[in-house]
């Protein structure tokens, strides 16, 4: 799978955040609601223009951002 296929960053489209193309569904909100527990059929049934391959996109994306050298960590430890 290459995320890139599937999901672009413009800057006209919601305020720059990584979006599937041809759609204003953002990665951020896929990979929020798999999160929170929703299943691909949940997302395919709320939202009809996300594709199964949307959702596998999304997570390669995730994987690819966290195997970058610019993960951040904050300290909430006190």
């Amino acid at each position: 799978m290459n995320w890139r296929d599937h999901i672009e960053q413009r800057p006209d489209v919601l305020a720059g955040k990584p979006v599937f193309k041809g759609t204003r569904l953002s990665v951020e909100m896929v990979l929020e609601r798999l999160g929170d527990g929703a299943t691909e059929a949940d997302l395919l049934e709320a939202y009809p223009r996300l594709r199964p391959e949307h959702i596998r996109a999304a997570q390669a994306y995730a994987a690819a951002a966290l195997a970058s050298d610019e993960t951040v960590f904050t300290d909430t430890a006190v």
